[in-house]
């Protein structure tokens, strides 16, 4: 493979990016009502009414460190309002995936209420970092991603992060703009900065090597990389996710060292998949993509247990802290049905990603469909080919993907086909139907007119 230099990278969307200058004059502190009526008005959130929408859902696993980011979130903010100066904000994101999901749109939706208050929001693509891989969810070393599959997965990330982010407001920025020119001697100064002790504290990296399993150098050098972010973005605050806590706190001391104003660190926990069990992920199947259709999202939504309605509720959504509060109030004296809720989190859902009409309309299909036992309102069309076998048509579909999978699906009752569940493997297809695939997929399958056929 050919050396790659910083140009052949997504480049940040304004020349500014590069330099960071002054930040621009404060914005009014004015946030919209997610549900305003008629009459309302908008109005300047108090400090603490922002500090409280901040931090709704954030977690640390020390209070004594809650306190203290709470305690300069709120400082900090007062001071900017007595400036004129916004902060600083940035959330980082390493392109493994093509796909952002509402699991990214937990840290997403903060920054966009930092837009809100009036500050300055960095949207950092990980094109270098996500060349090394963190590995702090990981109790194994991550694969080695190539530059070609990073910048493939790199090139959406901005346009799907703007289903949420303003992008008039958001500087979109890639890591490898600065760290591609780090040289042997910065790599180890920022070294100095830590023990290897401080590493290997780590849960995760313990367990392995108590387990006599390879933890990779490179593995050990992603907190300094990323740490370097936040010293070169200047940053005033970084949110991530709560596995990531070691590497903001990592960016913090870089930043006091190099004389800057240490950033505040603000981490929330990572989103449950729509499983219920693992964290919300493609790989796994148990995700909901943000620029995923509206049916689609609503049916997966719907899908989800109470338990993890409950957790969804606090993040990804626009309701205020007193909004969700008043909803976990009702599902606990049971003044609301959890299916009710659920609907409206549903609709939430689609009405962020596509707008009100769509939530009606994704509403009004799940109905028809899984209430009234109606069909989807608009189906895709496959082929059968000749004698072709339930396996072998379930296979190609981009859902399926594999035989393997099919015959899962099969055995497991999830397959029915012309109204009929299909039992048998290796049923011919031999005439049209619908066929149903899990809860919510449907195609309309056509056979070719043969003699062998009639």
């Amino acid at each position: 493979m050919s050396a790659r230099t910083a140009s052949d990278y997504p480049r940040s969307d304004r020349a500014q990016r590069a330099t960071f200058g002054p930040a621009p004059g404060l914005r009014p502190n004015v946030a919209p009502d997610p549900y305003p009526s008629d009459e309302a008005e908008l109005r300047v959130p108090s400090i603490d009414e922002q500090v409280a929408q901040i931090m709704l859902g954030a977690e640390f696993g020390d209070e004594q460190l809650a306190a203290t980011m709470e305690r300069e979130l709120h400082d900090r903010i007062a001071q900017s309002q007595r400036t004129g100066t916004p902060l600083r904000v940035y959330a980082g994101y390493d392109p493994s995936k093509p796909d952002l999901h509402l699991g990214h749109s937990i840290t997403i939706r903060k920054l966009r209420q930092f837009q809100n208050f009036g500050h300055e929001v960095f949207f950092l693509v990980g094109t270098f970092t996500a060349l090394v891989g963190d590995t702090s969810d990981k109790l194994e070393g991550r694969p080695r991603l190539d530059r070609e599959t990073v910048l493939a997965a790199a090139r959406t990330y901005a346009e799907q992060a703007f289903t949420i982010l303003d992008p008039e407001r958001t500087k979109v920025v890639y890591n490898n703009e600065w760290l591609d020119r780090l040289s042997a001697h910065d790599l180890f100064e920022l070294a100095t900065a830590f023990t290897v002790q401080q590493f290997m504290a780590r849960d995760n990296y313990r367990r392995r090597v108590a387990a006599g399993d390879p933890v990779g150098l490179h593995e050990v050098l992603y907190p300094l990389l990323q740490g370097y972010d936040a010293v070169h973005l200047r940053a005033d605050v970084q949110i991530g996710a709560t596995e990531q806590l070691f590497n903001i706190m990592a960016g913090r001391r870089l930043q006091e060292l190099r004389g800057q104003r240490g950033c505040i660190c603000i981490t929330y926990p990572v989103l449950v998949g729509t499983d219920g069990k693992d964290r919300m992920s493609k790989s796994r199947g148990n995700y909901i993509g943000l620029t995923e259709a509206p049916t689609e999202q609503y049916g997966k939504v719907m899908s989800i247990s109470d338990d993890t309605m409950r957790q969804w509720l606090r993040f990804v959504t626009d309701w205020t802290p007193a909004q969700v509060a008043q909803r976990v109030g009702a599902l606990d004296d049971g003044s609301v049905h959890p299916m009710e809720l659920k609907k409206e989190l549903a609709a939430e859902v689609v009405r962020m990603y596509h707008g009100d009409a769509a939530a009606h309309a994704a509403a009004a299909e799940f109905a028809n469909v899984h209430q009234r036992g109606a069909l989807p309102t608009d189906i895709e069309t496959i082929d059968a080919t000749a004698f072709e076998t339930i396996v072998d048509l379930l296979a190609r579909l981009p859902t399926v993907g594999s035989k393997r999978q099919a015959r899962r699906l099969v055995d497991d009752g999830a397959v029915e086909f012309a109204g009929k569940r299909v039992d048998d493997p290796n049923l011919v297809v031999e005439h049209e139907g619908v066929l149903r695939v899990g809860p919510r997929r449907f195609w309309n399958v056509r056979v070719p007119h043969t003699d062998s056929r009639t």
